[in-house]
């Protein structure tokens, strides 16, 4: 690694606006936004992918080689991330900072406590859930329904166990009354950071953050509880962006990590902004495949922050078009172009969303050793009938070096005038954001609502909030809300179970099927194989 003000450096970032954690990473200081905000944006690339699958597509590790990739064409380049949670690094997916030769660095302290933003996050979230229940401790003098409060706790980890639980057990304690916990990931408190343009935007968020309502059915807000200046206390280092590298020393932005199925899936926009002043090359990510993360990143984030993309790249692998094609992981070795044409179908509806938004897409198929050569060949012939250029990205294997067909293609593409738009307008219902993204997005026919969902939709029209973009809570393995649906199926029925006002990010989740927002441990936990030998060296976290 290179000492990170040399980093910094190589983007026109003098060292006083740097608030350095150790040699290796850092923050940048607010007053930087002053020094380059009139200097022109640069490219804004989303990289995007087919639904997720135990087979792997590869998409930060796409992300993190397109990066070194476009570097070594000569397009200065930054890369901006999302950070990763700790409960899929101790759960199933384990570490988030790409692998091979297209990691981030320090990859172990970004997996776990990094510059403590997460922390800052669920501790500011706590702190508002604390004060609620003191409230009502003290008096209750707003009138809190203890039945219609909204606002749970929330824990940075998977835990299935404290989804639905019991607070004020015991003497003394509080009003005894049925709580819960979502992951950190999915607080309302990580989407405002992460659509926070500064500091007093933060604060104006967190001011109209819904904790419950009142005895006449009326919202009390995070600022009735007086709780927001303190909350701002905790979280003013958190909304800084942080600074690292690639393992070939491109710049990295990560800042902020909010799920894209139960979130809206997308880095900070103080990040993206920021990396969109210092490069001419912006490479970002959003979560999942692109029914989630996309679509949210084009609907929720890009509305939002006035960004407009230039192009996108949606990343497949032989062996999760295999998978979508109904072969078992235990046989995804052995070549099967049937498999291959049958899954295709799923990246065909993805590139087609994409189409949708006006944005130029580009197919990168990460490859495996175990690709057949044949199995190749087919998917860039499926490629060339859709009218998409495709590239063979070997990034895992060769870093930058192994993406720069990609890297070119993807610059060309973003060098076409944008036709970017929405898929729907804000002042359409509710319902018809949601049925657009069923049948535009999903190919579904129907929507239902659970009776509890359309109460809560009917009184956020009675606030006035219907304007809000929704943000989708979906299993993310299926264009469905099943998870066990794959390829790419047509005219199926959502059911929305649940909605819930995030006031403060200023989006509207909308959550169906059976969806959890605080997830499980599996079986057999990531968490099983980490250790720290005697050096302090941490092993097992990939």
């Amino acid at each position: 690694m290179k000492p990170i003000v040399e980093i910094a450096r190589q983007v026109g970032i003098s060292e006083e606006h740097l608030e350095q954690y150790g040699k290796y990473k850092a923050k940048l200081a607010a007053e930087l936004w002053d020094d380059i905000k009139d200097r022109p944006d640069g490219k804004l690339i989303l990289v995007t992918a087919m639904n997720p699958n135990p087979a792997g597509a590869g998409k930060t590790l796409t992300t993190i080689g397109l990066s070194q990739s476009l570097n070594l064409i000569g397009k200065k380049t930054v890369a901006a991330l999302r950070e990763p949670s700790l409960g899929p690094c101790m759960g199933i997916k384990g570490g988030a900072t790409g692998s091979g030769k297209a990691q981030i660095l320090p990859a172990d302290e970004i997996n776990l406590h990094f510059t403590g933003d997460i922390h800052a996050i669920t501790s500011a979230h706590n702190l508002l859930a604390a004060m609620v229940d003191n409230h009502i401790h003290h008096g209750n003098a707003l009138r809190i329904n203890t039945k219609k409060i909204v606002w749970k706790r929330a824990m940075d980890m998977n835990d299935r166990a404290l989804r639905n639980i019991v607070v004020g057990l015991g003497d003394g304690n509080g009003m005894t009354r049925e709580d819960g916990f979502m992951i950190t990931t999915a607080s309302e408190i990580m989407a405002i950071l992460c659509l926070s343009e500064n500091i007093d935007d933060l604060r104006e968020r967190l001011n109209q953050i819904i904790v419950g309502y009142d005895q006449d059915d009326q919202p009390v807000r995070a600022n009735d509880i007086q709780a927001v200046e303190a909350m701002c206390v905790l979280l003013k280092d958190a909304i800084k962006p942080n600074l690292v590298q690639t393992i070939e020393g491109t710049p990295v932005l990560i800042h902020g990590g909010p799920f894209a199925n139960i979130a809206h899936g997308c880095s900070s926009v103080v990040a993206t902004k920021t990396a969109l002043k210092l490069a001419d090359y912006v490479v970002t990510e959003a979560g999942f495949g692109a029914d989630l993360g996309a679509e949210k990143f084009f609907n929720i984030k890009c509305r939002k922050a006035g960004l407009t993309p230039s192009a996108a790249v949606v990343v497949i692998s032989v062996r999760a078009l295999k998978f979508n094609g109904g072969v078992k992981v235990a046989d995804l070795q052995a070549e099967d172009l049937q498999a291959v044409k049958r899954g295709f179908e799923n990246v065909k509806r993805h590139i087609e969303n994409i189409r949708k938004f006006g944005v130029p897409a580009v197919v990168a198929v990460n490859h495996f050793i175990t690709d057949a050569q044949a199995e190749i060949d087919t998917v860039f012939e499926l490629c060339r009938e859709l009218g998409v250029e495709a590239s063979l990205s070997s990034v895992w294997e060769h870093g930058g070096a192994g993406g720069v067909d990609l890297a070119e293609k993807v610059a060309r593409a973003a060098e076409q005038s944008s036709e970017f738009h929405f898929l729907y307008n804000e002042e359409q219902s509710i319902q018809t954001k949601v049925e657009t993204i069923v049948r535009e997005i999903y190919r579904g026919s129907d929507v239902v609502y659970a009776p509890a969902a359309l109460k809560t939709l009917r009184k956020v029209e009675e606030m006035g909030l219907s304007h809000l973009p929704v943000c989708m809570a979906k299993t993310p393995y299926s264009f469905t809300d099943r998870a066990d649906v794959l390829g790419a199926p047509t005219n199926f029925t959502i059911s929305v179970s649940e909605i819930r006002l995030s006031a403060g990010a200023g989006f509207i989740v909308v959550l169906t099927g059976s969806l959890m927002t605080m997830p499980g441990l599996p079986k057999k936990p990531a968490a099983e194989s980490l250790y720290v030998d005697s050096k302090g060296q941490i092993n097992g976290l990939s």
